[in-house]
């Protein structure tokens, strides 16, 4: 979801581009007589989920993120749209509320993406991995998973599955949204209908509930960076590109540079 300029209602922060669009939809879908779209919800927030933070000492989040399981515990999934240059210096605040961060304030130390989004942005390929450095803690070095816990990366979504999202708008001192809604496909964009997730919920992940607990098959961005309504969410297809991406992360490799994002085309 773009966070460019944007105007208040009714309390969120909504993309000014987008407003028209929102409201004309609306009107459209009374016209018609289709299903009213569902609303997200105020939630308290998950450790594994936070607010994203473009340098220390920032006092607005522009983005989202979520700990992914992997072997070293430091691993952070989001959409890359979210990143520019090396990522370094970004803090990430899992279960921010308030403006508190209950589980600390975590430093990025590098970003990892697909050779399509470094050299055109592609928005089939808008996700990236961050890693964190870790927190001394009672005196122990300790990594962010061993802290907040952390989800594993699932398989491509599937059209039909039913997915919670939780995400942060963008803001200061605003709580996280949360919504369960069905994924269907939009011009090969995974795609879900929820009213609210508007500029800052950019990189959120999308779990879908297994035997063997909630997986992430998607994140918000891909089309339109996410979207052009608050109503209507995107991701790039998890699969193998974005899964190479993961493991040289969670494998410390050397890092990327993101270049600085393009215009959402909603306008």
């Amino acid at each position: 979801m773009s966070a460019a300029a944007t105007v208040i209602l009714a309390g969120l922060v909504v993309p000014a581009a987008a407003l028209g669009l929102v409201l004309r939809a609306s009107l459209a879908s009374r016209g018609h007589g289709r299903k009213a779209v569902p609303k997200s919800r105020p939630t308290t927030g998950v450790p594994q989920i936070g607010a994203l933070y473009r340098r220390s000492n920032a006092s607005r989040h522009m983005c989202t993120a979520g700990v992914v399981d992997s072997p070293g515990g430091n691993t952070l999934i989001t959409a890359a749209h979210c990143v520019s240059g090396s990522g370094a210096g970004m803090v990430f605040a899992p279960a921010e509320r308030g403006g508190k961060a209950p589980y600390g304030r975590w430093r990025v130390t590098a970003v990892h993406l697909t050779l399509r989004w470094v050299k055109r942005q592609d928005p089939h390929d808008d996700v990236a991995f961050l890693t964190v450095a870790p927190r001394r803690i009672h005196g122990k070095v300790t990594q962010i998973q061993g802290v907040t816990g952390g989800y594993r990366l699932g398989a491509t979504a599937v059209s039909g599955e039913r997915i919670t999202v939780l995400g942060y708008p963008a803001g200061t001192t605003n709580s996280p949204i949360t919504c369960t809604a069905k994924i269907y496909f939009n011009r090969e964009f995974p795609s879900f209908d929820c009213a609210g997730y508007v500029g800052g919920t950019s990189g959120s992940p999308w779990l879908h509930a297994t035997s063997h607990g909630p997986e992430i098959v998607g994140v918000i961005g891909g089309l339109n960076d996410g979207g052009c309504t608050d109503s209507t969410s995107s991701s790039p297809v998890i699969a193998g590109r974005a899964h190479a991406v993961y493991h040289r992360a969670a494998a410390g490799l050397t890092g990327d540079i993101a270049p600085a994002p393009a215009d959402d085309g909603c306008n």
